[in-house]
């Protein structure tokens, strides 16, 4: 029950990520936002939720982890409540960024949480598919959830749903939540890191949101990105000579949490872009409305779903994280490699949901291992940290894919319609080559999975052992 309660809650912090851009057009015409101005309802939420998952992973495990999912949902409630009644842009884009703050300070701890809730390696790594279900099949879910509230009340409701679902998740969590007293500030109270760490997350994220304004070669974008590299260089310089660091750099030795980290940051970074784009060509190219868009992408949040749920933590038990992450992520990347085929006047049974099933299949397996493997070296005090670390490369992979993405596309889209093809055709060209980006990340990803996570013989010898218990089993 508690996991499920976790899960509630995060699930309903994971679709605010997505539910929004559905109802963006109903937003700017009922607000009277510019179109420059709109993305800032999107920016405002990306840039606190990003900016502080790190630390709120590390604040976790010095005042309570319980108490930060607490305090995090009433936040994230609260700020929900504003967005719905929001009569101006200035106070939805302001009530955006709290909804960011809440949003980080309940999901930067949530396996951590998973970690000290079930220690048996098998029920963690049932209860890490269920936390990946939610994480990974909330963006698709989302889509679904935007078009049906956005169509059938207002977008209003969009956030008005998240109040009794909000208070249901922070009460529930107050009772069934085990708590736990956390380290003490005194222990790694870092306050100068603090600054660094999130000043520089914020800045990075927002230097990369506004390329969609300023391009990637302007003043603006080189001259905060370089600020945003330098207060991160400060950030590790610190943490190397610090007594007590906000995050210890020995972390990193590990090479199952540095290796599942940069495999995510890859992942995310090319899988969003997917959702992202594919949304705008079945707008756009295809002609389908809100509600159609949500129910084309129903295929992948089920499939993740039932690989999730189902499958993910005995496949993981049998074979091992490492074992499982290869072919899981080559599945992602055959997926998206048949999408680059897309057509202009496309059969969804044919075209798209092939492809789909695939992505929605790889991700249901990858995102378990993932998590499997950047949490096995986390301790009961640093458990937060590694949770928090692993979402922080997600959301910045994410926004930093996102924005690459769509200027590529933008960009080839431009140059197809100045060689004379029409809309249409330019349109799905520059979608292609992203989804061509999209499947080389994943490739990346792949060969970071071969080199660098390499089993020891314990863990082969691990493996092979439960391999001959499966085949006893089974005959």
């Amino acid at each position: 029950m508690a996991l499920l309660v976790l899960c509630a809650g995060i699930l309903m912090i994971i679709l605010d990520g997505t539910i929004v851009n559905v109802a963006l057009p109903s937003i700017q015409s009922d607000l009277g936002f510019t179109q420059s101005s709109l993305a800032w309802v999107v920016n405002a939420y990306l840039i606190a939720f990003g900016g502080l998952l790190l630390l709120a992973g590390r604040l976790g495990d010095l005042i309570g982890r319980k108490r930060l999912v607490v305090i995090g949902l009433a936040v994230f409630t609260g700020a929900s409540l504003v967005c719905g009644l929001s009569g101006s842009p200035e106070m939805l884009i302001a009530a955006r960024f709290v909804q960011g703050v809440g949003g980080a300070l309940s999901s930067a701890v949530a396996l951590g949480m998973i970690v000290t809730m079930f220690p048996d390696a098998r029920e963690q790594a049932r209860a890490f598919g269920v936390y990946s279900f939610v994480a990974s099949a909330g963006a698709s879910i989302g889509l679904l959830a935007g078009g049906i509230l956005t169509q059938a009340i207002s977008w209003h409701w969009i956030f008005f749903v998240n109040g009794p679902i909000g208070i249901a998740a922070a009460v529930l969590s107050a009772r069934l939540l085990q708590t736990d007293r956390g380290v003490g500030l005194g222990k790694g109270a870092d306050v100068a890191g603090a600054i660094l760490v999130t000043a520089a997350l914020m800045l990075g994220v927002y230097t990369i949101v506004e390329t969609t304004q300023y391009g990637w070669t302007s003043l603006h974008t080189l001259g905060f990105g370089a600020v945003s590299v330098v207060l991160l260089a400060g950030f590790i310089a610190r943490q190397a000579t610090a007594s007590n660091p906000l995050l210890p750099l020995r972390i990193f030795r590990s090479r199952d949490v540095s290796g599942a980290n940069l495999i995510q940051f890859l992942l995310i970074a090319g899988m969003l872009g997917f959702f992202f784009l594919s949304s705008l060509y079945l707008r756009r190219v295809v002609g389908l409305d809100p509600l159609h868009i949500g129910l084309a992408f129903l295929p992948v949040a089920v499939s993740i779903g039932v690989l999730s749920l189902g499958w993910s933590a005995r496949l993981t038990m049998r074979f091992g994280a490492r074992r499982l992450l290869t072919p899981a992520l080559i599945t992602i990347a055959v997926g998206l490699g048949l999408l680059m085929r897309l057509p202009v006047h496309s059969t969804y049974a044919i075209d798209l949901l092939p492809g789909m099933l695939l992505l929605g299949v790889g991700a249901g397996l990858t995102f378990p291992a993932l998590a499997t493997l950047a949490m096995s070296g986390a301790t009961e005090s640093d458990s937060g940290l590694a949770s928090g670390l692993l979402n922080t490369t997600a959301q910045v992979g994410g926004a930093l894919g996102l924005a690459v993405m769509a200027t590529v596309a933008a960009s080839k889209t431009e140059s197809l319609l100045a060689a004379g093809q029409s809309l249409p055709n330019a349109l799905t060209g520059g979608f292609r080559l992203v989804f061509g980006i999209s499947a080389a990340l994943i490739v990346a990803g792949i060969v970071l999975a071969l080199t660098w996570l390499r089993e020891s013989e314990s863990e082969r010898s691990s493996a092979s052992e439960e391999l001959e218990a499966g085949d006893e089993d089974a005959a």
